[in-house]
């Protein structure tokens, strides 16, 4: 016999060992061996496929003993199991085939908005040849163009399950019609990268129920995803009409500026003082609301969470040296509100402390004064007005009160420091009783 014929003929043997269900139930345990359906005879096996399942089913043969075999009966009937087809053109599988598993899945889950990772479990509601292949393959204009496109019965057959035209669309399409709905709802296209198009939201159209918008965001930013070829000027143009954000920590970081200057525009149409520096709570949150003067796209933002932040973690400045310049040029202060208070109590208490007598015992309710209003008008007045500007206003007596009684700004490294600078002004901190009359003539002598 040729060498030809020899091979020819175990290729032949291979595949009637790899096809015998006999064989199948002797090497599977019962409830295994049910769920592995063998496909058709009729389908073709290429000589790669039958010298392989050969090799192995000789291996088998070649074992001694049950127990040996028990490890390598796995590896035979692993190329034999229906995921053949997962390396198929679905095109090639008939439309009947198509229609029952689109019917299959319908009976499931009520519609035919696919998932595009959705793979046919290796059920009996399910053809065999469809097992472990993606279904969405079916959304596709070539299987479109091959099996509907000719058939108008086909077409009222797909209607009544709800087939989902639009999803019939190429993906760039689809990803465009996403992103578009999702500025509408959101106001803007920051899509976090876990964001997956919701189901059943009548907010966003069925074509895009399950679209992982968010995973072809960070691919679009990252790896440059559909933007090669000569279509990639084109959908830039599409992505930045729709504010799409190619750097999000300058988006962030301008966001940030923006805030902040337009907290400090504010804060300036509001006070008289003329310092040039930016004092942001760390509790505030830009307010909701056109009455209160914000843009839309800034409400709810946590301004002063942020400026913390940026001074203790140097959140969108670290390594960007002319982002820190930017923020010093509009008066950002770097050292925080604790210091900065601590700061202005300690300026207006020596100013007090010196003209009375270096004695620092001030009424609770005591204020920094203001110019009178008719000496505004007159700057050498108002500069010869013995408290600062920036301490206008400032509760002077209630921040004492509260070093006294609950050590506010005595907490931490520099508290022996600033009891000794308080000690050095005349800080009285035992109180007489009777404070009451000594505040309300402390209140006369000044008016």
């Amino acid at each position: 016999m040729s060498q030809s014929s020899c091979r020819q003929s175990i290729y032949a043997l291979a595949v009637l060992v790899c096809r015998a269900n006999t064989i199948s139930a002797w090497m599977l345990p019962s409830n295994v061996a049910s769920r592995h359906v063998l496909p058709p005879l009729t389908m073709p096996f290429s000589p790669l496929e039958c010298q392989s399942s050969f090799r192995t089913t000789s291996n088998y043969i070649s074992c001694r003993g049950r127990s040996r075999c028990r490890g390598s009966s796995t590896r035979v009937f692993s190329s034999i199991e229906p995921k053949w087809w997962n390396k198929r053109d679905i095109r090639d599988l008939p439309y009947d085939s198509a229609l029952r598993a689109l019917q299959a899945y319908h009976e499931e889950n009520g519609d035919l908005a696919i998932p595009g990772t959705f793979v046919v479990p290796d059920t009996n509601e399910y053809p065999v040849e469809w097992h472990g292949v993606k279904l969405a393959k079916l959304y596709n204009l070539k299987w479109w163009n091959k099996h509907i496109a000719q058939h108008t019965d086909r077409v009222a057959e797909l209607n009544q399950l709800g087939f989902i035209w639009e999803r019939l669309q190429p993906q760039w399409n689809l990803f465009m019609e996403g992103i578009s709905h999702y500025r509408n709802i959101y106001g803007n296209v920051m899509v976090p990268a876990s964001f997956v198009v919701p189901r059943h939201d009548e907010n966003w159209p069925k074509a895009c129920w399950d679209l992982p918008l968010g995973s072809i965001v960070q691919r679009l930013r990252l790896r440059h995803d559909f933007l090669t070829g000569e279509n990639a000027f084109q959908r830039k143009k599409q992505l930045d009409g729709v504010g799409f954000v190619w750097n999000v920590s300058e988006y962030k970081f301008t966001r940030f500026f923006r805030a902040l200057r337009h907290f400090d525009r504010l804060a300036r149409e509001h006070s008289s003082s003329r310092e040039h520096s930016i004092r942001v709570p760390s509790k505030f949150e830009v307010p909701s609301g056109h009455e209160h003067g914000w843009p839309p796209d800034l409400w709810l933002y946590p301004l002063g969470a942020k400026c913390m932040a940026v001074r203790q973690k140097q959140l969108y400045v670290k390594s960007h040296p002319h982002r820190k310049q930017a923020l010093e040029d509009i008066g950002f202060r770097w050292s925080g509100n604790a210091k900065l208070g601590w700061l202005e109590v300690v300026q207006a208490a020596a100013i007090y402390s010196q003209m009375h007598g270096r004695v620092l015992n001030v009424p609770f309710n005591f204020v920094i004064p203001t110019p009178p209003r008719d000496a505004e008008s007159n700057s050498q007045y108002v500069d010869s007005w013995p408290w600062p500007e920036r301490l206008w206003g400032l509760k002077l007596g209630q921040r004492l009160k509260d070093v006294r009684l609950k050590g506010a700004y005595l907490k931490g490294p520099d508290a022996h420091v600033r009891k000794a600078q308080l000690d050095n002004l005349g800080f009285v901190w035992n109180p007489k009783r009777g404070r009451r009359c000594y505040i309300e003539q402390d209140q006369r002598e000044h008016d």
